[in-house]
């Protein structure tokens, strides 16, 4: 098949006149495998073969066992449902009907955050925790209405109250929650969780920043029961002008504040009191810590029953603003309405909607999950919380995602598995058919309370926000801009702001990256004993104990390695020790480090970088090849008439070679290959006669070393100046090479355990002979008779394992130029 399939190839080829090896690859490859096997026999022969696109066509073709795999994969449940037993079920009972205690109230708080009646909130939290369990790859996560969407989806049933007033609010979230979920669960299905990454977390916590400050503002009027009586401004406004508007009618304020206000305090009483006396008193930490999760039902089942006490004759006119009718059971079942009216009206919002959705929930399992030592898949999770809100607008449900503060509370309670969900949507069916009549009562200052709460827990600290300037400041920025325009603005707009302005922070300096010359400089090892020891071990057994250990401890003799090259920038601009001497290797010869990603965005501006180094330090090999003054380039149009051009680069070294360190390079694309072949035709003739050698330290992707050899770089091409050497010499090829015999425990601290008498001996005479004896000794003479395989193929000589290497492969050959492109 493959044979036919390169017939074709060629055929095509033959007729479109493509000329499928320009650089005599085929012919290279066979000289320079063939020169590195004869002049090290006992190197096993290992040739690179280029990546094909079949070959990724193949990795990237399911199979079917990997099809079985991914449908396996979509419900997690199956790895453990078989092992599930009593101390799991525990744990899980515990932690399930602790979150059920609080999703209850949370969840009828934040439905009017949404503006729908609470048993909205209900049916979300009922869904949320059933349907999750089913594909979670967390145990910790919670799913249910949380504040944030709730109040992008209050926005939008405020906006389509006036748009499509025809249009019930809960038939409009439950559409949106279709649509959301649709959206969500198509990414996850698709595998694209890593999407998620694209949102850093200054964004993330400018968003949650800014959105618990909106939210608690716009809850402080009900608490104050300012509009109780008579609504007399919108908490739907900017967050300035409901703060403005707080303040402007203070004088409504009703009763409401009583049961407002103390709830609010009570809340946070309980918990300072519960954290003093968990650090006073250790031992009852855990009793502590239910008491502190409690607190939200506890409050609000003492203000019911204080509004029960107060209100019980009087339903027709309650003394302050009460929760009301709260429908029994499953009221609003059903298939949801996929209007296309109502479908175009949140058209817009989707993108908001689904940014939400993803950064609460896939942010706070992966928090958790790193916290508990488990790693969740953030592609099932979208598949999780996708399904959850597609199916949960059957019975009534909006939007739902991760809640931070019940998922806090399920790890702490020592939740064991997702199943512990199960446990949470039974309490919530409890509540749903049993506590109905007792809703009636709730203040609804006390629920607003409860959501203040909850949403100022998620703003950032400031001792977070100076980590964040300590790590990067421009980052910070980023994160008060968030904040400023959510106060300001919108949620939505926050959200835009701040994903906008780092992906334009990412590209600028992606655009702006700079490359750096790396310099050598001999450096020596102090405080490695274990190297001491080895080099101890080799020496004179007449020498004493005492003078042994000495030589160990002295700073002088033991615990410094031997001499050493490192690579750093020339300028010390890594804030390396300005004392430290660092040049250029040799002369002419530079190395080159890509700081960033080499491709088309930066390519230019790492290039420029590198002419612009070797012209300043560097002279050109023959300056009559600038020919005539009428040949000259307009921009170096030489001395004036009459005048003696005065060379002041004459003591400059002529270039001879790039070293390019691609240590942070992992593919490439058309645009940057192509400014590599514009620069390195650039700087053969700025050298010429002489021809510029290209080596590469640190390629690892076998996509870009293709890349670079279509390109004609990584392989000594026949027949230029420069390889073919005079006198018959040709391309002496330094490469790395592993022991065969060695590879057992390389990093051993014993020195290797488990093997022969005479492979100690053999080992230990090599390390005692130093560096260099060791290489010459391992390729031209191994004493163990052992094998040697290269790291990488020997058709690609100017590819390196590193830049010590590149360099020495350099200098070997700097001798067999032609003498008369000698500086």
């Amino acid at each position: 098949m493959s044979s036919a399939l390169t017939k074709i190839g060629h055929g095509f080829a033959w007729f479109f006149r493509l000329d499928l090896d320009p650089y005599n690859q085929r012919e290279a490859d066979r000289v320079d495998s063939t020169n590195a096997s004869r002049s090290y026999p006992n190197v096993e022969p290992y040739e690179e073969k280029d990546p094909t696109a079949v070959d990724w066509l193949i990795s990237v073709t399911p199979t079917p066992r990997g099809i079985f795999e991914y449908f396996y994969r979509l419900f997690p449940f199956l790895h453990w449902i078989t092992r599930y037993n009593l101390t799991w079920f525990i744990g899980d009972l515990i932690a399930g009907i602790t979150v059920g205690a609080v999703v209850v109230p949370q969840g009828m708080a934040y439905a009017l955050l949404a503006e729908l009646e609470p048993q909205y909130g209900l049916y979300s939290s009922f869904m949320g925790v059933l349907i999750y369990w089913f594909f979670a790859t967390s145990k910790d996560i919670t799913i249910g209405p949380v504040a944030v969407m709730s109040t992008v989806t209050g926005d939008i049933v405020t906006r389509a109250a006036v748009a499509i007033p025809d249009v019930p609010g809960h038939i409009v979230a439950s559409a949106l929650a279709v649509i959301v979920g649709a959206i969500v669960c198509f990414l996850g299905l698709a595998r694209l969780g890593w999407i998620v990454d694209l949102i850093p977390l200054p964004s993330i916590a400018a968003f949650m920043t800014g959105s618990g400050i909106n939210i608690a503002v716009g809850q402080i009027p009900t608490v104050l029961g300012q509009n109780s009586k008579k609504k007399h401004f919108s908490t739907r406004d900017a967050t300035y002008l409901v703060a403005i508007n707080t303040l402007k009618y203070l004088k409504y304020t009703t009763i409401d504040a009583a049961m407002g206000l103390t709830a609010l305090l009570m809340l946070y009483l309980i918990r300072g009191t519960c954290t003093y006396l968990a650090k006073r008193y250790p031992q009852r930490e855990k009793t502590l810590f239910f008491v502190s999760t409690l607190r939200t039902a506890f409050v609000i089942l003492l203000y019911t029953a204080i509004s029960a006490g107060v209100n019980v004759y009087r339903r027709d006119n309650p003394l302050f603003s009460v929760l009301g009718e709260v429908p029994r059971g499953f009221q609003h079942t059903g298939v949801p309405n996929l209007d296309p009216k109502i479908l175009s009206f949140f058209t817009s919002e989707l993108p908001a909607a689904v940014i939400v959705v993803l950064i609460e929930h896939i942010s706070i399992s992966k928090s958790f999950g790193r916290v508990n030592n488990y790693v969740i898949d953030p592609s099932q999770e979208l598949v999780a919380i996708g399904v959850s809100n597609l199916l949960g607008p059957f019975l009534g449900a909006y939007p739902a995602t991760g809640s931070f503060s019940r998922t806090a509370i399920k790890a702490k309670s020592g939740v064991r598995t997702p199943f512990a969900g199960v446990i949470t949507a039974i309490v919530v069916l409890l509540a749903l058919y049993a506590l109905t009549a007792v809703f009636w009562y709730i203040p609804q200052a006390s629920l607003a309370a409860v959501i203040i709460h909850a949403v100022l827990d998620v703003v950032t600290p400031p001792r977070v926000v100076y980590q964040f300037w300590r790590i990067s400041p421009i980052e910070v920025i980023i994160f008060f801009a968030g904040v400023l325009v959510t106060i300001f603005d919108t949620i939505e707009d926050g959200i835009y702001t701040t994903v906008c302005v780092s992906f334009a922070v990412f590209i600028f300096r992606l655009f702006q990256a700079k490359g750096r010359f790396l310099g050598i400089a001999k450096v020596r090892t102090i405080g490695d004993l274990r190297a001491a020891s080895r080099a101890s071990e080799s020496r004179s057994l007449s020498r004493n104990t005492s003078e042994e250990q000495n030589l160990i401890q002295s700073p002088r003799h033991g615990g410094i390695s031997s001499e050493r090259n490192i690579f750093i920038p020339i300028g010390h601009d890594d804030d390396s020790n300005p004392r430290v001497p660092v040049a250029h290797p040799y002369p002419g010869v530079f190395i080159y480090q890509f700081s960033e990603l080499f491709n088309y965005p930066n390519a230019a501006r790492f290039l420029d970088g590198l002419t612009a180094g070797i012209f300043k330090a560097t002279r050109r090999t023959d300056p009559d090849s600038l020919g005539k003054l009428g040949d000259r380039p307009w921009n170096n149009p030489g001395p004036r008439r009459g005048k003696v051009e005065i060379d002041d680069t004459a003591e400059r070294p002529t270039l001879r070679a790039v070293i390019l360190d691609c240590s942070a390079v992992n593919i490439v694309d058309v645009t940057s290959v192509q400014a590599l072949i514009d620069v390195r035709n650039q700087l053969d003739r700025y050298a010429t006669p002489d021809v510029v050698e290209w080596h590469f330290a640190h390629v690892r992707n076998p996509w870009t070393r293709r890349a670079l050899t279509a390109a004609g770089f990584g392989f000594a091409r026949p027949g230029t100046d420069g390889v073919e050497q005079p006198a018959g010499r040709r391309w002496r090829s330094v490469f790395s090479v592993a022991d065969l015999a060695d590879a057992a425990s390389p990093l051993s601290s014993s020195g290797g355990e488990g093997r022969s008498d005479d492979d100690k001996a053999a080992r230990e005479t090599r390390e005692s002979r130093g560096d260099e004896e060791i290489g010459v000794a391992s390729v031209d003479g191994d004493e163990s008779g052992g094998r040697l395989a290269p790291v990488y193929g020997l058709n690609r000589p100017f590819f390196h394992a590193d830049i010590q290497e590149a360099l020495d492969a350099v200098l070997e050959n700097m001798e067999h130029r032609p003498p008369v492109f000698k500086s």
